[in-house]
This record gives structure tokens, C-alpha cells and sequence, in this order.
């Protein structure tokens, strides 16, 4: 333990630094992660270990967390016009933004999976993302839109998606393209249905659009999808960035604020259909549930752990590190918990974007979008409570964190949008249930909190079905589902002191309403947290 030389004149004395943990080091992110290593090779990614591990380097190099520190530092700034007074609309940002975004086209995170459609090709790119989300939450958003734009234009977008795929789909930073969003307006939120845009045919195939839209992610992309009332309903559109499109202000946000976020005037910009008039909500749904595929919150989770543990290692309490304190060794054990389970279902959903669209992979899309999104901020929130004071400063990165955290749940639906996508989801395709059931019963007989909380869940499904008021219930059963499925892949596939400590925090008796810190004893935390973070 560190002492104090009271030899030292006062005014020296007071400078001492002991007792803190040292800086995080560099260190190949997929070489430190035991879950996502096993869960590449376990879906069929394993040939793709090589190209995983290179972007794994990159993103744990103090290079790329000084891009990130610096990115977050300039904000983004809109210039609507030049100096003679032209409209420009051009969003200046800082190039350390374009230095993330560049490393991450120029590996293709956004299209990996596009131009090599081999089996497992989806999983790698979700490692790959997976890895790079853990830099910068913001960045990701104009790669992650990109990548979901590309098979509804591949499906709906006829002879001028083609040519955009084409160019979303080149892995270089000047002469590839991007693809953004802009579906909200002012008056309706997540309710699409009260689109005021409207479009109007030209004669060519084309059409004129006219509106307003609230929030437009990454408007410096080079195209984007929207959506617009014609004659025969809402329809969604392809409209490309320059005229008939004006900036009318960035957003200033809690956090992602390296990401330019946009409210857009639509002036007469040409557009051109993606899919048929009036049935704009297919080509919509195919580009959301792509976008959810993400990754989502799981990386800001393993980010997050990364820190935590590595602080505890590094500072000292009452005369022992603070990872070797039982209490907190029991908080650290329950976050590594917590945050296994969040990539190996991360991995799992990419594996099912390989196959043919089915009822399962769409219900379980939104089910556990439900439970990354609602848990990563509370998730991120402890392990920077494991800082104390020093997680509190914005130098030891877990504030931006947490303000990135909370965009999971805004971006890809709040958990009653989610829920309620479950619920329509059930009732579209009540197949799904019980396919979502015999995956979980597979693992029958590896637990038997596990086998009570299936039997219990049947139940509740059946009461849920014959309700009055299924909204009411909507995001106690979404969780009940989401938790079978975790504890179900954890007891098949991860070892079992993870998948027991998983089940002691989640479903049993007195376990605490599944908060940090409330493992039950007998777990043995020093082995998960090294599994989590081996040193």
C-alpha cells in the first residue's frame, strides 16, 4: 500500500499521485473478449477471425480513442451559406470524425455482408461493427443506416437503387456514398401514418416532395430514404442530398454529439419510389429491422466494462485492490454477466440475418432491442459508479458513455414503441411465439430457475393472449421473453458459471429485482470478471 513521505516540504507533498489506476492501455478489443471471440466461431464467422481482429487493434489503439476525445470536442457546425450569400448547406466537421468514419468504410463495416454474401458474412460484420461502436456511438449511425439501406434498395429500389447500392456498397471514403434517414416530422413522432410531406409524379418516374421533416440523421450523407403521402398513401422515397434540400438547423443532443443530427425543410427535391405507392411501410420495415441488427447497446456495455474493470484493478480500499473487494467484486461479476449475455444474442440475431426473413428473427429482433436499449443506460450508469469521483470526469470517457447510452432507446424506438412492435409482431404472425419457445426449451433441464421461469412464461403468454388490455402488460412480458432467451443461450453455449450467475440474478427468489451487485453467494466472481477481462 502506498505511503506518504512526510519528508517532503508541503508545498511538494501536495502533488503526490498515488493510488489510481493507470491509463487504459492499448490492447486488440477482440483479443480481449472471450464472448465475442467464441460467438464469432460458434455462428459460422470464424473465417472471417483475421479481418475481425485487424479492426480490433485499431479500435483499442490510443489512436482511434483520441479521434473519438477529439471528435467529441468540435461539434459539428452548419454552414448554410457562403461568403457571397449562396446557399451551401454543408456541415463542417471535425477531422478526426472523418478519420472514424473513413477507418470504418475503408474496412467495411457498412458492407462487408453486401459484397461478400458467404455464410457468415453477417456475422462478421456484426463483430466488426461491434468493435468499432465501442469508439464512438456517433459514427455509427451514418455506417449503421447505410448498411439497413442497402436491402430495401436491393428489393424496392428498382434501376436507381441498384445504382446507389452500388456506391454504398464501395469501401472508399471518396468515391463510396453513405445513406441516412429522414422519416420523423414535427407532429408525428413515431406514428409515420400522420406524414404530412407530399409527393407529386413528374412524368418520368420521379417525383417532387415537399415537406418538413424534425429529425434527419448524418445530413451530411449522400442520400437518403424518406417517406411521403401520394395519392395512394404513404410511400417511401429515395432523395439524394444537394437541391431542394435545406438545413434548417442541427440538433443539440444529450449525447452522440460527434453525429450531426438535422431538421430539414424538403423544397421540390427530386425523389424516386422505393417500392410501390401507398405501401411505404414494407420497404420501411425491411430498412428498421436491418438498422436494429445494428449492433444496438451492446458495445457501449463492453465498453463500459472495460473501464470498470480496469479502474478496480488499478486502485486500492482498505488495503486490497478494489476487484478483490467482495462487494464490488460482485457488481463487476453481474455487469461481465450482464454484458456476455448482451453480445452472444447480439451475434445470435446476425446469424439469423442469414437466413430467409422468418416470424422469429423478427420477434426476437424487437424483444431484445427491448432489453439492450431500456438496460444499457442503468448498465453504463453502474459500472461508472465503480469509478467513484474519477468516473464522474469526462477524462475517463464514461460520461460521453453515458450520454451516448441513452440514444439506443430514442434511435431505435423507446421500449413502449418496441413493445408495441412485439405485440403487432404476435398478432401478424402468431407462429413466432411458439417458435420463440421451442429455442428456449432447448435448453430444458440445464437449470431449473430456467425450466420454472418457461413454465411460468407459458402462462403469462396464454393470460396475455386472452386480455382485455395487452398494451398494459406489453413490457413486463417482452421482458419475461427476453430473459428466457438469454438465460436459455447462456446455459447451451457459455460456460457455467456464467450461465448460473446469469439465472442467480435474473431468476431467483430474493435475487434482487436484477440489480448490480446482487449475485447470490457461491458465484464465483473472480473467475468472471477475468473471463470478462483476462488480464
Amino acid at each position: 500500500m502506498a505511503t506518504i513521505d512526510h519528508t517532503i516540504p508541503g508545498a511538494d507533498r501536495s502533488r503526490g499521485v498515488f493510488n489510481q489506476a493507470s491509463p487504459l492501455p492499448e490492447m486488440n478489443l477482440f483479443d480481449t473478449d472471450v464472448a465475442l471471440r467464441e460467438a464469432l466461431d460458434r455462428h459460422g464467422g470464424g473465417w472471417g477471425v483475421d479481418r475481425v481482429r485487424d479492426i480490433g487493434q485499431v479500435a483499442g489503439s490510443a489512436e482511434a480513442r483520441e479521434h473519438a476525445r477529439r471528435a467529441e470536442l468540435h461539434a459539428p457546425v452548419l454552414k448554410t451559406h457562403d461568403r457571397f450569400g449562396n446557399r451551401i448547406d454543408e456541415v463542417e466537421s471535425d477531422p478526426s470524425w472523418h478519420w472514424l468514419l473513413r477507418t470504418a468504410v475503408e474496412r467495411e463495416v457498412p458492407s462487408f455482408s453486401w459484397r461478400d454474401p458467404s455464410p457468415g458474412s453477417q456475422v462478421v460484420r456484426l463483430a466488426m461493427a461491434f468493435l468499432w461502436a465501442q469508439v464512438d456511438s456517433g459514427v455509427m449511425c451514418p455506417l449503421i443506416m447505410t448498411f439497413s439501406s442497402v436491402p430495401a434498395l436491393q428489393r424496392y429500389g428498382g434501376e436507381k437503387g441498384a445504382e446507389w447500392v452500388d456506391r454504398l456498397t464501395t469501401p472508399d471514403y471518396e468515391k463510396g456514398a453513405l445513406c441516412g434517414q429522414a422519416y420523423t416530422e414535427k407532429q408525428a413522432g413515431s406514428d409515420l401514418r400522420q406524414t404530412t410531406t407530399t409527393a407529386e409524379p413528374l412524368g418520368d418516374g420521379s417525383y417532387e416532395i415537399w415537406g418538413h421533416k424534425w429529425f434527419c440523421s448524418a445530413p451530411m450523407c449522400d442520400a437518403f430514404l424518406t417517406v411521403a403521402q401520394t395519392d395512394q398513401g404513404l410511400t417511401c422515397f429515395l432523395i439524394e442530398r444537394g437541391e431542394g434540400v435545406e438545413i434548417v438547423r442541427l440538433k443539440e443532443k444529450l449525447g452522440t454529439r460527434t453525429l450531426p443530427t438535422a431538421e430539414i425543410e424538403l423544397k421540390g427535391v427530386r425523389g424516386w419510389l422505393v417500392g410501390e405507392e401507398g405501401e411505404g411501410f414494407d420497404p420501411l420495415m425491411r430498412n428498421l429491422g436491418h438498422a436494429r441488427l445494428g449492433p444496438a447497446a451492446a458495445p457501449e456495455m463492453r465498453a463500459a466494462l472495460i473501464r470498470a474493470i480496469h479502474h478496480c484493478r488499478g486502485r486500492s480500499a482498505f488495503g486490497r485492490p478494489l476487484v478483490e473487494q467482495p462487494l464490488m467484486a460482485n457488481v463487476l461479476a453481474s455487469l461481465a454477466v450482464q454484458s456476455e449475455a448482451a453480445t452472444m444474442t447480439a451475434v445470435y440475431l446476425a446469424s439469423a440475418y442469414e437466413e430467409f426473413d422468418s416470424p422469429l428473427r423478427r420477434l426476437l429482433t424487437s424483444i431484445m432491442e427491448y432489453q439492450g436499449c431500456g438496460g444499457v443506460t442503468p448498465f453504463v450508469a453502474e459500472a461508472m459508479e465503480c469509478l467513484g469521483g474519477n468516473g464522474y470526469s469526462e477524462a475517463s470517457e464514461m460520461p460521453r458513455l453515458l450520454r451516448n447510452a441513452s440514444v439506443h432507446s430514442i434511435w431505435e424506438g423507446s421500449g413502449n414503441v418496441v413493445a408495441l412492435d412485439v405485440l403487432r409482431t404476435m398478432a401478424k404472425s402468431p407462429e413466432a411465439v411458439p417458435m420463440l419457445i421451442a429455442e428456449c426449451e432447448r435448453a430444458r433441464g440445464a437449470d431449473p430457475r430456467l425450466d420454472r421461469h418457461l413454465d411460468a412464461l407459458k402462462q403469462t403468454l396464454v393470460g396475455l393472449a386472452e386480455s382485455e388490455d395487452p398494451q398494459f402488460l406489453a413490457r413486463r412480458v417482452v421482458g419475461d421473453m427476453a430473459v428466457a432467451f438469454q438465460a436459455s443461450m447462456l446455459s447451451r453455449h457459455a460456460p457455467h458459471l456464467v450461465a448460473d450467475a446469469y439465472c442467480g440474478a435474473h431468476l431467483e427468489a430474493g435475487c434482487g429485482g436484477g440489480r448490480y451487485g446482487t449475485l447470490p453467494a457461491g458465484i464465483d466472481a473472480a473467475a468472471l470478471i477475468e473471463r470478462a477481462l483476462p488480464v
